[in-house]
């Protein structure tokens, strides 16, 4: 089954299975990191649009995803706001112009991108020179014990949701050709990490 199958046939449910790491990290992670954005925002994999809430009035924000399940969630929570558009579209082939946004965000996806590397390679090309990618993401530990845990649980969630846990995301970025100027730990060591970087 695809990643994209499993998203829409999760999506029914899947604002409930994250709840209670949405209220004790992700929420907070969330509002830090976009409330203060502006100019043309790009958020590749919009999901059920969690993080619609947190961006600014002046913010005009294009949110993309390739589950139609996801995407319908987002559109309800996006209905009262003229400033986000919502498209179904594949983070690894956009169809936007170069150099057209101020930001690109990614919160929790490139976990389950199959080609993280060519879809960054992407969110690179329609950022403006001056502009900068944000990411919240989980990535494998450093940590031998934490990184062996994760070995053994993913499996299973790549099953469930198509997410791998064992890539290294900041790596990722650097292949794809941009240069990170913020990396921070976020909580369960290393796992969790907020990232800023210039294209």
């Amino acid at each position: 089954m695809s990643v994209v199958s499993k998203y829409d046939r999760i999506s029914v449910i899947y604002d409930l299975i994250e709840a209670p790491v949405e209220i004790l990290l992700y929420g907070k992670w969330r509002k830090k990191a976009l409330s203060n954005l502006k100019g043309r925002v790009l958020e590749t994999g919009v999901g059920t649009g969690r993080n619609l809430e947190y961006y600014p009035a002046g913010a005009q924000v294009t949110g993309i995803d390739n589950s139609e399940g996801m995407l319908d969630k987002a559109q309800k929570k996006a209905r009262d706001r003229a400033n986000i558009t919502l498209l179904l579209m594949d983070a690894e082939y956009m169809d936007f112009p170069d150099n057209t946004f101020d930001y690109v965000v990614t919160t929790f996806v490139l976990c389950s991108i199959p080609d993280p590397v060519k879809a960054l390679k992407e969110m690179k090309r329609v950022l403006k020179p001056s502009g900068e990618l944000i990411a919240l993401e989980h990535m494998r530990s450093k940590n031998p014990l934490i990184a062996r845990i994760e070995d053994l649980v993913n499996p299973l969630m790549s099953f469930l949701i198509g997410d791998d846990m064992t890539r290294n995301t900041v790596e990722n970025i650097k292949k794809a050709g941009f240069t990170i100027t913020e990396e921070k730990n976020l909580a369960f060591k290393d796992i969790f990490k907020k990232i800023r970087a210039k294209p």
